[in-house]
Parts: C-alpha cells; structure tokens; sequence
C-alpha cells in the first residue's frame, strides 16, 4: 500500500510540475522538483543506512509530505484551511515518536544480552518526539530571525500551539506504542 501511495506522490508532482511549467508559475514548478527530492532523499538514506522502516511511519511520513508539501504549499491550503499547520505539527509529533522508536530499535539491536521493557522504548520514543519539537521551533525562530521569515507569525502563542500539538501527536503515538507493546520485552 505505501509503496503506490509512493508513486502516487511522485505522479502528482510531475503533473504539478508539467501545469505549473505550462502556467508559467516557477515557484511551484520548483516545489515540484523540490518533493521528487525530499521523496529520493528519504529513499536514499534509507538505503544508505540499510533500516528498514516499519509501514506505519512509512506512511506518516508520505502523508505528512502530502500534506505539507502538496496540499500546504502547492496547492496554497493554508490560505484556504487556516490550521492546517497545527495538522501538520500533529502529524509530525506522530512521526518522530515513530522515529524516536526506530532510533531506540537501531542502538538496542546489538545487544542481547540486556533485555529492555518496551515501557523504555515508548518513553524514549514520546521524550524524542517531544525534544524535536521544540528543536523544530528553534530552528523557525532561528531562520526567522536571520531571513526575516515569518514562519512563526511573530507569535509566541503560535510556537506554543505548534509544540502542544507535536506533543499530542506524539503522545497519542506512544499510547498506540505502549498498547502494541504491551508486557512484551524488546531487544
């Protein structure tokens, strides 16, 4: 299923980038080319780095550059669906808490001799999602100030709703996780 949900991406953003070519709009052409990248990117680290994703962050992920990146930027959503950032931040909690796991998954899989509780790879997964959060609004806070952007709307209450929503969406992963994993051990 992710795999054509994949090529659907990548389908979408030769046609946006053949009708933007032909309206003569460039910015989005670019985008266009800009998701075909981010789409290779992700393909070739996990190549390079031999991890093999599992099919629940592989599909927030491809939904997550839908939304962002097609419905957001391509498309002009945000005019259209004011809170589709605080979405997005939802789907992104969702996101690194799944990576948090993967992360948490690459430094145990060599030892076998410890046994771990999946109760700590949830935690490390939640603690992760949370932490990147509040990374990601240093960095728009960071490139706002240097580029004079205005990612952050020029809000505190704006970055304090983007990390709250992280937070939940994370949160409501490391539920799904801890109900998954449930009294099991992970090595």
């Amino acid at each position: 299923m992710n795999h054509y949900f994949e090529l659907a991406l990548y389908a979408l953003a030769a046609v946006c980038f053949v009708y933007f070519l032909i309206r003569g709009i460039y910015a989005k052409v670019f985008e266009a080319v800009l998701i075909v990248a981010v789409l290779a990117l992700i393909r070739a680290v996990i190549k390079f780095t031999k991890v093999e994703l599992f099919p629940a962050l592989r599909f927030s992920i491809l939904l997550f550059i839908f939304v962002a990146m097609f419905l957001a930027n391509e498309f002009g959503f945000y005019t259209i669906f004011p809170q589709l950032d605080k979405i997005e931040h939802l789907c992104s909690g969702v996101i690194l808490c799944f990576v948090g796991l993967l992360i948490f998954r690459q430094i145990n899989k060599n030892k076998e001799a410890v046994k771990l509780h999946a109760s700590t790879a949830v935690w490390f997964s939640l603690f992760f999602a949370v932490a990147m959060a509040g990374c990601w609004e240093i960095y728009e806070y960071t490139t706002d100030q240097l580029f004079g952007l205005h990612s952050q709307n020029d809000s505190l209450v704006d970055t304090m709703w983007d990390i709250i929503c992280g937070t939940v969406g994370a949160g409501a992963t490391g539920l799904y996780l801890s109900f998954k994993a449930k009294n099991q051990i992970l090595t």
